[in-house]
């Protein structure tokens, strides 16, 4: 049997099966707020639909669900502000970890596909990043399609990068130690902040975190064909997304969304974060695999239980506080501290 016959048989198939036990738990709490598919919402009625940051809280609502996170993550202070962007201000939130500074600094970029999402719904990565990297986290929010195309949120992204590289010192921070995270399409922005830096001479961030980045432009890869039925994320949504995204079919080859197929050379050391029941899955795997040949220090990851979001779902997921050990340490090396630790 050729791969393609393995793969055809999979469509109707629901992937989630095959998910983590507490994953799973969230998964069904999700369903039991009965969001509307995100691919038969308009875009308005896909910003209110209950999401998997909901879900996580109603399920430490229920017996037996209480949050595990690190005591330090309880006292991370956080304040919103407002930071230029490249066409007026966009809202931010700083996250502060307890102690004195200077910290480093990590600019996050939060999910969403372009389209849906804020600072509210990603509030939980940033917040157990600021205590286990013991680090300022900067969350920027970008302009969001359909209202504002690419590149809209890339030239946010762009200017969240030289605000924070100027202002470093006035947010209790240092300067020379500065990084960038950013989760599915906040992932596509960091490392194209990365790439900008370069080409534009700017400071280089020292370190990149991608977590289930959006990389390609590929729709047929393996990933998203054995879940093209997944949830929170499937492959109609991922199509929906980007129809909203780009300005025409031409975009889709833009070196911004196919990152796969930029110059990848001289970019700062990176960990790429995947799950194994996610669309996406496929792109960050070959994304890592570019930077490798590229010559950059990369490190990847797959928990193959936990679905595509799962990375700020640490109070109630496993395979989240893993992933958030693994990156928070990778920072703290990039950072000067302790040594990423590496899989025997």
């Amino acid at each position: 049997m050729t791969i393609a016959d393995t793969l055809k048989g999979m469509i109707g198939l629901d992937p989630t099966a095959h998910a983590d036990a507490d994953m799973k738990a969230v998964l069904d709490t999700l369903k039991s707020l009965n969001p509307k598919p995100i691919e038969e919402c308009t875009v308005a009625e896909a910003r209110q639909q209950p999401t998997p940051a909901d879900a996580v809280k109603a399920l430490m609502t229920q017996a037996g669900h209480a949050a595990r996170l690190p005591l330090e993550v309880e006292v991370v202070q956080s304040e919103d502000i407002q930071m230029p962007g490249a066409a007026g201000s966009n809202p931010a939130r700083v996250y502060r970890p307890a102690g004195e500074g200077p910290f480093p600094l990590i600019l996050y970029f939060h999910g969403g596909g372009w389209v849906i999402a804020d600072l509210d719904v990603y509030d939980a990565t940033p917040r157990s990043m600021a205590a286990q990297s013991n680090a300022i986290v900067v969350s920027a929010h970008y302009r969001q399609a359909p209202e504002h195309k690419i590149p809209a949120a890339h030239e946010d992204a762009f200017a969240a990068w030289r605000w924070i590289v100027e202002f470093a010192a006035s947010l209790g921070g240092d300067p020379r130690r500065i990084a960038v995270m950013g989760e599915s399409a906040g992932a596509n922005l960091a490392i194209n902040v990365a790439i900008h830096a370069r080409d534009a001479g700017l400071q280089a961030p020292l370190h990149q975190a991608l977590i289930y980045p959006v990389a390609s432009n590929n729709i047929v890869s393996i990933s998203y064909e054995e879940n093209r039925n997944a949830r929170p994320l499937n492959k109609k949504m991922m199509l929906w997304f980007v129809q909203n995204v780009i300005n025409d079919e031409g975009d889709l080859s833009n070196r911004l969304i196919d990152v796969v197929s930029a110059n990848l050379s001289r970019l700062p050391p990176t960990v790429v974060v995947t799950a194994g029941i996610d669309p996406l899955r496929s792109e960050g795997e070959k994304l890592a695999e570019k930077l490798h040949h590229a010559g950059v220090a990369v490190e990847h990851r797959n928990y193959q239980g936990a679905t595509h979001e799962f990375f700020g779902m640490a109070a109630v997921v496993q395979a989240a506080r893993d992933a958030q050990t693994f990156v928070s340490l990778a920072q703290r090396q990039a950072f000067g501290g302790v040594p990423l630790e590496r899989e025997p």
